[in-house]
């Protein structure tokens, strides 16, 4: 009887420590958050102390490198899935984040983010997105990038939702460590999760099978987040944790230069060119996993009009130059580059979902979903239908940004933070340009910072490079914003504003 009482006190006694929540965990912080928990003197210190309690009226902090996170803050402004007043799923007719204020920050100057992992500057990009976070989290921006301090005024965030997957898979442990140790009661929602989420659901909803490779599921995402392995780990650690029995088999492509030629960065897409350039940083002809296939060209069925392509050949007729220069052609690329790996790994299962594993890339939702059901019909020289049996009847896209703001509002109603305003939520939206000063061999012509610089910096300093200032159009050009105001156009109602 003792023995047994003995045991069950020990048990009680490690059951208590396990329920102990508020113990904090032991873990090595990295140097920029050292200095924004306790480093007074550094340009990153946070002054977490300072911290408003009542955060209901504080924004939504969105932050993503450039403007593809904006399809993120327009569903954000849409979306309609809950009842408000009791919190279940199933709209209302009230947007779920009516009265809310946001905070939208585009890390345009430090982008492409899939970059930093291929450089080995992996640890300088984590760095990138706890300044990001940090930026959010502040009341102060720079009101012109010549300022030395800054100088504006601005509301800090009681969410944090990470708009983008490569700054999800890399720095969102790092994001998180950060609010842990500030203990403002802040939380942070990445777009990753959402969309395994999403994913799981709807496989939860649909199928029944209990076989191996009863389902194939593709992923483009950036080559920084393919090559976190991100998307095929929180799959299987989720799938595993809801109890799913499918075997799910994921096919993935490293989309290089996706992003940036919706962002229209010129090392990818440049309009005003009609030759081929040396500066091109795009997919280039050749037989590797990204590389533009020749023998693959008739079912990339490639827009050449309009200088959509920039090629140059040979004096025996071979090209020595096929350079992509619109984003439809990459996204036509990439897409089809996803299907004929699935086809080359020998499987039979047809691919049921692709998640667009980057948020810039539902901007490009009308081509990818056209290049689909060209696939579906697409026959090789044989008349051999190649890609039909590998494309399910009711394939579909996956977009995180639904379930991104699902997990928001949950998280938000949980922790009593939801505004509950019934006025127009505003917004306020910043990018990262680069500071004023820098050498003239740091800057490119256009005033950006060149490939070397941005990829050649070093992390752990207190160097401050770039400066987050106001969206205006000296930053947007108006190419951006008709696309903006085509297809998001409740951000865009809200940038307007900004912009008059």
């Amino acid at each position: 009887m003792k023995r047994y009482f003995g045991l069950l006190i020990m048990a009680l006694i490690l059951v208590s420590c396990g329920e102990n929540k508020n113990v904090k965990q032991e873990v090595e912080l990295s140097p920029i958050i050292k200095k924004a928990i306790g480093d007074v003197d550094s340009p990153f210190y946070g002054n977490f102390s300072q911290f408003p309690k009542e955060k209901r009226i504080l924004p939504i902090g969105v932050f993503d490198s450039g403007t593809g996170g904006l399809t993120v803050l327009e569903v954000l402004l849409k979306a309609d899935m809950v009842n408000n007043i009791s919190g279940e799923l199933g709209p209302d007719g009230i947007p779920d984040f009516s009265g809310e204020h946001f905070t939208y920050l585009a890390d345009r100057a430090n982008m492409p983010y899939g970059n930093y992992a291929a450089e080995n500057k992996q640890d300088f990009f984590k760095e990138l997105v706890v300044k990001d976070a940090l930026f959010l989290l502040g009341d102060k921006y720079y009101e012109n990038p010549m300022d030395k301090k800054p100088l504006g005024n601005k509301a800090q965030s009681k969410i944090l939702v990470i708009a983008c997957n490569t700054a999800t898979a890399w720095g969102l442990e790092d994001v998180g460590t950060l609010l842990n140790e500030s203990e403002t009661g802040v939380k942070v929602i990445g777009v990753i999760n959402a969309g395994v989420n999403a994913l799981l659901d709807k496989i939860a909803k649909t199928n029944s099978v209990e076989k191996e490779d009863s389902l194939a599921v593709g992923v483009l995402a950036t080559v920084g987040t393919i090559a976190s392995g991100a998307y095929e780990r929180t799959i299987m650690q989720e799938r595993e944790a809801k109890g799913h029995k499918e075997f799910i088999k994921v096919v993935n492509i490293p989309c290089v230069g996706f992003a940036e030629a919706v962002d229209r960065e010129k090392d990818f897409v440049n309009v005003e060119l009609t030759s081929p350039r040396e500066s091109y940083r795009g997919p280039v002809l050749g037989q590797n996993e990204g590389d533009i296939k020749m023998s693959l060209l008739p079912a990339y069925s490639f827009e050449y009009n309009d200088g959509a392509i920039l090629r140059e050949k040979d004096a025996s007729g071979n090209y020595k130059a096929f350079q992509l220069n619109s984003a439809q052609n990459y996204a036509r690329l990439h897409l089809v580059n996803l299907v004929e790996k699935h086809r080359q790994s020998g499987a039979k299962v047809p691919l049921k979902y692709v998640i667009l594993g980057c948020t810039h890339y539902p901007f490009m939702i009308e081509t990818l979903q056209q290049t689909i059901e060209q696939l579906r019909h697409y026959k090789n020289s044989n008349g051999e239908y190649v890609y039909a049996g590998l494309i399910a009847k009711d394939f579909e896209f996956i977009d995180p940004a639904v379930y991104t703001a699902l997990e928001c509002y949950q998280t938000l109603r949980q922790d009593n933070q939801l505004a509950l305003n019934p006025g127009k939520g505003k917004l306020d939206a910043y990018i990262s340009v680069p500071v004023y000063g820098l050498a003239p061999d740091c800057i490119d012509d256009d005033g950006n910072l060149t490939y070397n610089f941005k990829y050649g910096r070093e992390y752990g300093t207190d160097e401050i490079t770039t400066v987050f200032v106001p969206f205006s159009r000296r930053y947007l050009d108006e190419a951006t914003l008709g696309r903006i105001e085509s297809m998001l156009p409740k951000s865009y109602e809200k940038i307007k504003q900004i912009l008059e």
